[in-house]
């Protein structure tokens, strides 16, 4: 994987709206059975917010915004279309959702969790690029517990 380039990947400009409702769609979608993955970089430099991988293997990337300015400063959302199953924005629940596309999913969350309001429209990834997201994201979790469990490594 490349390594992040910050100016394809600003940081959020309301942090704590932007955890917050990251740790909420996260709750949500791990109460579904999903395991999930936050901040993972394709092979395209963007990065998923949350990555989330269903039972069955499907993939979903799940763009957090903070706000107005923040959704319509990004541009880069249907960029990630090509590494998921299908795909969604997370929001909080003051944030206006008349102004999001249709044929995305929505997650309205706040920080102890989260409520899906629209499925993600699926559009099923080939199988070669499953697999090679499906390695990535394992190496990506396991990197990170390696990490917290020896962090001189």
């Amino acid at each position: 994987m490349p390594v992040a380039n910050p100016a394809l990947n600003p940081p959020p400009a309301r942090p704590d709206i932007t955890r917050a409702v990251c740790r909420g769609a996260g709750r949500h979608l791990r109460e579904r059975g999903y395991a999930i993955v936050k901040e993972m970089t394709f092979a395209n430099g963007r990065r998923g917010d949350i990555v989330a991988l269903s039972p069955s293997g499907e993939l979903l990337v799940v763009e957090v915004k903070s706000g107005i300015e923040d959704y319509r400063v990004d541009g880069k959302w249907p960029d990630y279309r090509e590494y998921c199953d299908g795909f969604l924005f997370a929001v909080a629940p003051e944030f206006p959702r008349e102004i999001l596309p249709d044929d995305v999913g929505l997650i309205v969350a706040d920080a102890y969790g989260g409520e899906l309001l629209r499925d993600a429209p699926r559009h099923p990834l080939a199988p070669a690029r499953r697999k090679m997201l499906t390695i990535a994201f394992a190496k990506l979790a396991a990197g990170r517990l390696a990490l917290i469990e020896d962090p001189q490594v």
